[in-house]
């Protein structure tokens, strides 16, 4: 899941680039046009993950919380950490 939110952000930003954009609105612009596409991935992961942990047993349910940890975690390094290390080396 952290792979696919990156290589959303990035190819975004390639296009940003391709049409014309200094690096600062590309990074803008390309983390804002991923969001959608990484919030909706990352919801149906968590559904996926509820729903495996109180219907699941034991084991089931220990997938499940890690599941939904990586996703959150995932998330918040994709969008948060990243944006901020990018922003760091463009200035």
């Amino acid at each position: 899941m952290a792979v696919d939110a990156n290589i959303l952000i990035f190819e975004r930003m390639k296009e940003e680039k391709r049409w014309g954009k200094s690096s600062k609105q590309a990074i803008e612009q390309g983390f804002k046009r991923a969001w959608s596409s990484i919030r909706d991935s990352n919801i149906s992961s968590l559904i996926t993950a509820s729903i495996l942990y109180f219907l699941g047993t034991g084991l089931v349910r220990g997938f499940a919380i890690t599941l939904a940890i990586g996703v959150l975690v995932s998330m918040f390094t994709a969008i948060s950490v990243t944006r901020t290390i990018l922003r760091f080396f463009i200035k």
